[in-house]
């Protein structure tokens, strides 16, 4: 009852404890790519790393495609104008990318020497904490990718443990004993 009380006046109030005030979202549901070339991309995306090209909605009436795998979706958008494309050949990890999880660094390596991508190849951490290999390089349109094997790091939850909500798909591995450690 005290707690309908509280809620009642905090919207009156119009404050919220945003610390607790938790959304209805479940995962990442894609990333969108605007291209110089759709069709380039497909085939990059499709070749390279394995997605798979989905029917996208009619009520689209402009160009791109879909792409899905992996639990991710790709939507890739047809440039209106290339100036707003990435002008960066170059591959700086503190850059804006994005990441995906591998378990086979070795191969996927051999796919992108196979294919003639040019990439970057370091491994960051100590055995400690876990180390992390990782792979980056440019898609067609030069956003930089990431390949990683990040979940041999567990997450340590700096807040509430209780808060981390995992989909049921795919989930990182979670360290339970640092938030344990310390909250004593």
């Amino acid at each position: 009852m005290d707690n309908n009380k509280n809620k009642k006046q905090e919207k009156k109030n119009g404050k919220k404890d945003d610390q607790h005030d938790d959304l209805p979202l479940m995962s990442l549901n894609h990333v969108s790519r605007l291209c110089k070339s759709v069709k380039d991309s497909v085939e990059f995306y499709t070749k390279a790393l394995g997605f798979v090209l989905i029917e996208r909605p009619e009520a689209f009436d402009f160009d791109g495609a879909w792409l899905f795998n992996y639990g991710i979706g790709i939507h890739l958008v047809q440039a209106k104008d290339e100036n707003k494309l990435p002008d960066n050949h170059d591959l700086d990890p503190m850059d804006n990318h994005i990441s995906f999880q591998c378990e086979d660094m070795e191969a996927l390596e051999r796919k992108l020497k196979e294919r003639d991508i040019k990439y970057m190849k370091r491994t960051v951490g100590e055995e400690k904490d876990g180390v992390i290999d990782q792979l980056f390089f440019n898609d067609p349109d030069e956003f930089m990718i990431e390949i990683c094997n990040c979940e041999n790091v567990k997450l340590k939850p700096k807040g509430s443990i209780d808060r981390i909500k995992l989909s049921s798909g795919h989930t990182p591995p979670v360290d339970l004993d640092s938030n344990a450690a310390k909250a004593s």
